[in-house]
Parts: structure tokens; sequence; C-alpha cells
């Protein structure tokens, strides 16, 4: 098959969910394109973008910009126009329409955007990750510029923060777009609420490797130290706040070091709370480690934490893979109960679950797990198990491959 995956930033650290879709498709002989709104930071990628050589396969909307330079500016336009009237003239002079797209066709936005599907076979599957991403598919399509069945993936953000002030921003896509997945029987609920019909959604949950992960059942890797881990983007929907005020309360008690992996906007309030609450000597902040150095951070730790909740914005989670990480690494976990996370860990069984914003829940379950280590390897095999047998990303990029042939037809 060939498809086309749409978007919002390639290369991303965070969404490694995306690059094991796309490698697995690779793996198994389909042809993959990737189209990127904007180029992410590449100082830093996970070494799948290289191995299977993605920037290759990769398109940038991004990259097309118009100079400044009246007469360069000219020319660049007209070539642009006579190489896409080459390729696809109905699509171009559809970008051009200023009765139907105004100020968008007038500045060229349109034609500039569409231009790197200008020229390009037809795809089987046209794959937006991201609700608002899949808005600019309908747009692409209805231009006439890239042609295949339209498969949305939806993330969190993008039926929670994204929809609070336009409940029917999707209200196209909904009606043009031919299969819609949702992470969790909780994102499900909530596309129907803003509007898609039942029989369009399909749930397809995001998976990990386990093989990839060092599973070691736990017990504390030194009796003066337990470590505890988060891995998070520093944004307010991850909580993180809360697990530092925990961390504090149990440092009054025990000997722990907490290790932050990640970076965001909310670096510098965080690292000020650190600071106000005088722990600066027992919290780590690593920034961004890829998927490598990440498996020897998950192998030195004992328990993992991630106190998502959600924003005051309206953002939410959908369903964090961290936490599949480190149920495969035989960690036992605590997180809460938001969004698809329930779906994920089983509260008394791999992990723990609190209420969002409850510092005094959470250092209470941290406090039972310090108390109790005898009890880290069943909850860290059960973990494993409940990873294994539901969120294997091999099994769910054959299980995505069947989705894809069934919608267009090729399910004998």
């Amino acid at each position: 098959m060939r498809i086309a995956f749409l978007v919002g930033t390639f290369p991303n650290l965070t969404e490694t969910f995306i690059l094991n879709q796309i490698t697995g498709l690779l793996d198994r002989g389909h042809e993959v394109d990737i189209y990127a709104v904007k180029k992410g930071e590449t100082s830093k990628i996970h070494p799948e973008i290289e191995s299977y050589n993605l920037f290759k396969k990769t398109y940038f909307l991004s990259d097309l910009k118009i100079s400044r330079n009246k007469f360069i500016r000219t020319m660049k336009v007209f070539r642009l126009i006579f190489k896409g009237l080459r390729k696809n003239p109905k699509a171009v002079l559809r970008a051009l329409n200023l009765f139907k797209y105004g100020k968008r066709a007038f500045s060229l936005e349109l034609l500039y955007k569409i231009s790197p599907f200008l020229g390009k076979k037809p795809y089987d599957i046209v794959h937006c990750h991201f609700g608002h991403v899949g808005n600019l598919g309908v747009l692409f399509k209805d231009l006439g510029a890239i042609k295949g069945k339209m498969v949305v993936t939806f993330y969190g953000f993008d039926v929670s923060y994204y929809v609070k002030n336009n409940g029917r921003v999707y209200r196209e896509l909904f009606d043009k777009g031919d299969l819609f997945i949702a992470l969790s029987d909780y994102m499900k609920r909530k596309l129907i609420e803003l509007g898609c019909k039942e029989e369009f959604i399909i749930k397809h949950p995001l998976g990990v490797n386990p093989e990839e992960f060092i599973f070691r059942e736990r017990k504390p890797v030194s009796k003066n130290l337990l470590r505890i881990l988060s891995v998070a983007r520093f944004a307010e929907k991850k909580g993180l706040e809360y697990s530092i005020k925990a961390v504090a309360e149990i440092l009054k008690f025990y000997n722990v070091e907490y290790i932050i992996v990640g970076d965001g906007p909310l670096r510098d309030k965080i690292k000020e709370l650190i600071k106000d609450l005088k722990i600066e000597d027992k919290v780590e902040m690593l920034g961004w480690r890829n998927k490598e150095e990440l498996k020897n951070i998950f192998d030195t730790s004992d328990i993992f934490v991630l106190p998502s909740v959600t924003a005051e914005s309206g953002d939410e989670e959908g369903t964090p893979t961290v936490l599949l990480e480190a149920m495969s690494s035989g960690m036992p976990v605590i997180s809460t109960y938001h969004a698809g996370i329930p779906e994920q860990v089983r509260d008394g069984k791999s992990g723990f679950l609190v209420p969002e914003r409850d510092v005094d829940s959470l250092a209470e379950k941290i406090k039972y797990l310090i108390e109790r280590p005898e009890i880290w390897p069943e909850m860290g095999r059960s973990g494993r198990k409940w990873v294994e047998e539901n969120y294997d990303i091999v099994k769910l990029n054959d299980r995505l491959v069947e989705i894809y042939k069934k919608l267009i037809g090729e399910d004998n």
C-alpha cells in the first residue's frame, strides 16, 4: 500500500507513537511518505530517523517561504504555478480560487501548502495524526492535491482544549473523513459527543515494543537510596508540580532521588518550585532523552510516577505511552484517574491510581510502595503482561494494516 502520514511536527522526540507506526509499516513492505506542517528539532532525534532514512521520505510544508524581494517573489510564484499546472492543474486552479478561499488564495498560502503533493501518485491511505491536522487533510483533499481514504487519529489535546470554544470545529472532517481512530473508550465517547458517528470510529490504542525494554523484577537498587522517575513534557497537563510536592513530603521521612526526564514551557516554573521546596539536591532534571537512553534510565529506577491532570485550558492527555514503557521495564507505576489512563494502568495490580491534583494521595501511594518493596515484583510482572497482551506495537501495527486493507476493500 501507498500511505501518506500527515503530522504537525517532524521529527518530534515526544511522538514516538507516530514513529513506531511509520517504521512498522515500512518493515511490512509498505510505502510511507511523511508530510509535516513544520520541521522539528533535529539536534537530538530518535535513531530510527536515520536508520530508516526518514528525512528522504519527508516533505515540510513550512519550508515553502515567499521571498520579500518583489522580483524573486514574482519569479518564484510563476515557476511554482507553471510547474503546478503541469503536475496537477485542477488543484492549482482551486488553490487560486479567490471566491471560495479569499485571502488564503490571494496570499498564495494554499498554493504553497499543496506544492509538496503535486505530481504525487494517489495514496491508498492518507493518515492524519491529530484532529486539527485532519482538518488540513480535508482541505488538501477538497483541493484535489491529495487522494486516498482519509484516516484520522485523535490523541487528547485535539478532543479537549482544541474544541473547548468550538465544538463544531470537526463538522466537515466528520462528514468527509473515512475512519476515525480513538485511543481509548474514553476518547471514543468524546468523539461521539463532538458529533462523530459511532460506526465510523474504531478503537486502536497506542503501543510499545515490550521486547525493547529490559525487564527486571524490581527490588531497591540501594538500601539507602530509592529512585523515583517521571518522563514527561513540562506542560500543565503532565502534573509534575504535584509529584514534586509529593516527593518533598516523602523526603521528610525517606531518602529518595527524583529523576525527571523532559523539557517544555514550564521548565523555569518547575525549577523555581524545586528551589522553593529546598529539594534541589534530591531532584535531577535530565532534559530530553531518546529511546535508547531512556531504556537505561528505566532500568536503574524503582518507581514510576506520572500525575496527569486536566489543565486549566481544558487540555487533556490521551493514553501516555511512557506508562506502557515503564510497565514494560517492570516498574510499579503511579498515575491518576485521568482520560484513558485507567485503561492502561489497573489500580492495585500494575500500580496505583489517585485523583488528579491530590498531593496527599500521591505521597501516600509512594510511601506505600517504599514500605512494601516485596510487592514490586508482582506489580512489575502484571504490568509487563498487560502490555504484552494489549499494547504490543508489533501486534497493533499488524492490526493497523488490516484496518487499512478493510477500508480500501482489500481485507481478503
